[in-house]
């Protein structure tokens, strides 16, 4: 399922990451369109949209989020995040992935992930999966028989180490409205990401950090709401994205929106 590449310019100046998207780069930084339907592509309920921005130093992200009521309860870091309201960014590296997702009260759930196929070109001690206690992985909610144990992705397992932390992460939150208050209507939240180029040097894959002129990474950016009917949740929790995937899957790198750095500032 082939995506249009969406162009990330630069800033000409670093980020302060408060949360704060009024600030005039993300104004006119080129904002996707509205996020829809992973499976099937229609338009989400709420609007959700997301941009990205970068210099030699880091790539920014920002999220806006539209929701009547904003809500959170995790507050312990690399809590179940996508068990409620998160907005997500993955970053593929070929042979590896990493995953960020972040819920209304800022609280941050990481994730990286290398192919088993791939892992004997992993040889640091950081990605020992023995000594790491990395756990197998075969994809997002399966209850299918032939791929319930390895997934739907064709490459199968993954080793996920839960405890590896992205160095130097920079995120923030703020809520435009009252948070955990059913009594009031909510506009909605915004999320502010930036992830230091150094941090992400095992993702690259070959390619220069930072990006050269023209380069492409491909990247997902998804939210998941936790909606409730009649007293019953929806299972599995309706997730919208900016590149649909036609499959209730997350981790399928080869699906996800490929970004294309340009050397051209925001104006």
């Amino acid at each position: 399922m082939p995506h249009q590449p969406y162009a990330c310019l630069r800033t000409p100046e670093p980020i302060l990451i408060n949360g704060d998207l009024t600030k005039p780069v993300w104004q006119k930084a080129p904002w996707s369109p509205r996020f829809v339907d992973m499976v099937t592509g229609d338009p989400g309920y709420f609007d959700t949209r997301a941009a990205a921005l970068w210099d030699d130093q880091n790539l920014y992200i920002a999220y806006r989020i539209e929701e009547p009521f904003v809500e959170a309860a995790l507050t312990e870091r690399d809590s179940l995040i996508f068990n409620e309201n998160d907005v997500e960014v993955f970053v593929d590296g070929g042979d590896c992935y990493y995953e960020f997702e972040i819920n209304a009260l800022g609280t941050v759930y990481e994730v990286f992930f290398i192919w088993q196929d791939a892992m004997s070109s992993f040889g640091a001690p950081e990605f020992d999966p023995r000594q790491r206690k990395a756990v197998t992985f075969g994809g997002d909610y399966d209850r299918q028989a032939p791929t319930f144990w390895r997934g739907t992705h064709p490459r199968g397992l993954r080793w996920a180490f839960l405890d590896w932390d992205l160095p130097g992460l920079q995120s923030a939150v703020r809520v435009d409205g009252r948070i955990n208050d059913r009594a009031s209507v909510d506009r909605g939240w915004t999320v502010e990401i930036a992830f230091p180029w150094a941090g992400l040097k095992p993702l690259a894959n070959g390619r220069p950090i930072p990006p050269s002129e023209g380069d492409i990474w491909r990247l997902f950016f998804g939210r998941f709401e936790k909606l409730a009917f009649g007293g019953k949740e929806l299972q599995p929790h309706p997730a919208w994205v900016w590149s649909p995937h036609g499959i209730y899957d997350t981790h399928q790198p080869d699906r996800w929106t490929p970004i294309q750095f340009s050397t051209r500032e925001v104006e």
